[in-house]
């Protein structure tokens, strides 16, 4: 009787194609969920960079406003809180910093944390997450929204009266007097000095 020898290697054939498969849909899907993770943090950092532009050109409106201010009244204290600023330049400088990271504001407005003024941004991103074996990716835009603070770093020294002297203390035991009578804005300390400007927690 002749015997013949058993041979498994046309079943092992189509098992390492099986899984060669698999590995190749993993490493797609892998591949896809980066492209996606990557467009999303672009997003972002260009929402960051949106909301604090909106801030930071609203603490320089603060800062002139300060310095036109004092030496005309007490009203300069309004200013020095953080108060009457309009914004008017706050969207345009949040369109241009999302603009040099690829994005557009989709959504802003004023916002309030904390009682401190600031501002919101929504932003999506110019150019698509890109094709891959998720359906719908090569249209789809990443989203992302932050918030910027203003926040005053400058307050009214204890017992001064705003209507006969300019008088403030500030972060770190920093403190300014001023003659309203004999005021120069240029006198002001930079901006930062006055304010802080950073992305609510």
């Amino acid at each position: 009787m002749t015997v013949i020898p058993f041979d498994d290697r046309g079943q092992t054939l189509p098992i390492y194609i099986w899984m060669t498969g698999i590995l190749l849909f993993v490493a797609f899907a892998f591949f896809a969920f980066a492209q996606a993770a990557s467009a999303r943090n672009g997003a972002q950092s260009a929402a960051d960079a949106a909301a604090l532009a909106a801030a930071q050109n609203a603490r320089d409106e603060l800062k002139d406003g300060l310095g036109a201010a004092i030496g005309k009244g007490d009203g300069w204290s309004d200013w020095l809180g953080g108060q009457d600023f309009t914004g008017d330049g706050a969207r345009g400088a949040a369109d241009e910093l999302a603009a040099s990271n690829d994005a557009s504001v989709v959504g802003f407005e004023p916002s309030e944390v904390n009682g401190y003024p600031g501002y919101w941004a929504k932003v999506e991103s110019k150019g698509t997450v890109g094709d891959s074996i998720i359906p719908g990716t090569e249209t789809r835009h990443a989203k992302a929204e932050a918030t910027a603070v203003i926040e005053p770093r400058c307050g009214v020294k204890p017992g001064a009266d705003p209507k006969k002297a300019v008088e403030f203390e500030c972060d770190g035991g920093e403190s300014f007097d001023f003659d309203p009578d004999h005021f120069d804005p240029g006198d002001l300390p930079d901006a930062s000095v006055l304010f802080s400007v950073h992305l609510a927690d």
